[in-house]
């Protein structure tokens, strides 16, 4: 009881303090179920994504599988281009090659930037014509306020995103792509001798995460969508802007433990009655990169210490994160991938998922599926 009490205090002052400030965290908890909001606050604001960005690059490629147009055993080799995007990357050589599989693997566990445009070259053909699919597709799922430049999500202007696009996007992958759903509650990614580890602390300290996603850029901060699962319940959180990782998991985890306690009765509205807002993208970048940045910080802090030195933190849990092998199929070019492997057991693909016109997601709350058990 004294837990819970405190939970709803540092929640409420997380708000307040948050709602003052020029730059709060859009936040957003739903109803995996009904696509019911528990909680929202600034959800439909436009936001630079970061690596959420690859979302929508795994979505565009899962459609792609469905349509036949690549497989899970397509090889995906990293280009010269691809080689030179920023960390945070795969430590693979230029024309290396993994699965399609490995490489979505590595992309949503590692965030690779190289293999997201890796990814989106043995789609599209190229990222430009990659990234055209990546806006249509947004526009078929309703993300009003969203807008892609890259397949990756280093830092452009352009590209934006809000928390409320986020959870539609999401909740389609749930629904659309359920045979995916295990790369994105999977913690570590072995390739070669290299452990390419997850940046969502939720994974291995928070009981019952099933994912999915974080990333991070200068100019939006720390971003996060999440689902977990207790007692029968599924519920996702987005939560975006946050000056560090612990203030990021600690919020998420907060945002779960009031949604399954049942403190939040919820808005009255299922996701897609979340309005997005006109208006440019905050610009974090001086407040997390800044010179602002420690006096920031320390405000953060000082409105929102759980986890700190001291402080009680809700990532208490001790979770054996799931681990997955990837393989380098070494320096590839127009050469045949060999048949699969043992280890592709983990995807089913026995059964090809038929491509889904989605052309209408006018009632979203009605096809988010029931909660699946777990293995």
């Amino acid at each position: 009881m004294l837990f819970l009490r405190r939970l709803f205090v540092t929640f409420a002052v997380l708000v307040l303090a948050l709602g003052s400030q020029a730059s709060a965290n859009p936040m957003l908890l739903i109803d995996t179920d009904s696509g019911a909001v528990l909680f929202e606050q600034e959800a439909g604001a436009a936001w630079h994504p970061a690596s959420l960005t690859k979302l929508m690059t795994a979505f565009v490629a899962f459609q792609a599988i469905s349509e036949g147009r690549v497989s899970l055993d397509t090889p995906v080799i990293i280009s010269k281009r691809a080689f030179n995007q920023a960390p945070s990357k795969s430590g693979l050589k230029v024309d290396s090659a993994l699965s399609m599989q490995d490489a979505l693997y590595v992309m949503l566990v590692k965030s690779a930037n190289d293999v997201a445009v890796a990814i989106a070259e043995t789609v599209g053909g190229s990222e430009k014509a990659f990234v055209a699919e990546m806006n249509n597709t947004a526009t078929k799922l309703g993300m009003t306020n969203t807008h892609y430049v890259n397949a990756n999500g280093l830092h452009d202007e352009g590209q934006v995103t809000s928390a409320r696009d986020l959870a539609v996007l999401s909740l389609y992958i749930r629904q659309l792509y359920p045979q995916y759903l295990p790369i994105f509650e999977t913690e570590a990614v072995t390739l070669g001798k290299a452990n390419l580890e997850s940046n969502n602390d939720l994974l291995t300290h928070f009981a019952g995460t099933t994912g999915m996603k974080t990333g991070y850029v200068c100019a939006s901060g720390l971003n996060i969508v999440a689902t977990a699962q207790r007692n029968g319940r599924s519920l996702m959180a987005v939560v975006l802007g946050g000056v560090s990782a612990r203030e990021r998991g600690e919020m998420t985890a907060e945002l779960f433990l009031r949604g399954f306690s049942g403190a939040l009765g919820g808005t009255g509205k299922t996701i897609l009655q979340v309005a997005n807002t006109a208006g440019a993208a905050a610009d974090m970048r001086p407040l997390i990169c800044g010179k602002q940045a420690k006096a920031y910080v320390a405000e953060r802090e000082a409105a929102y210490p759980i986890g700190l030195k001291g402080q009680p933190s809700y990532l208490t849990d001790e979770v054996k994160g799931r681990v997955y092998a990837a393989t380098n199929l070494g320096q590839l070019r127009d050469v045949p991938l060999p048949r699969p492997r043992p280890g592709y057991a983990s995807i089913q693909t026995s059964t090809p998922v038929a491509a889904v016109a989605i052309e209408q997601p006018a009632n979203l709350g009605a096809i988010v599926p029931r909660p699946r058990p777990r293995p």
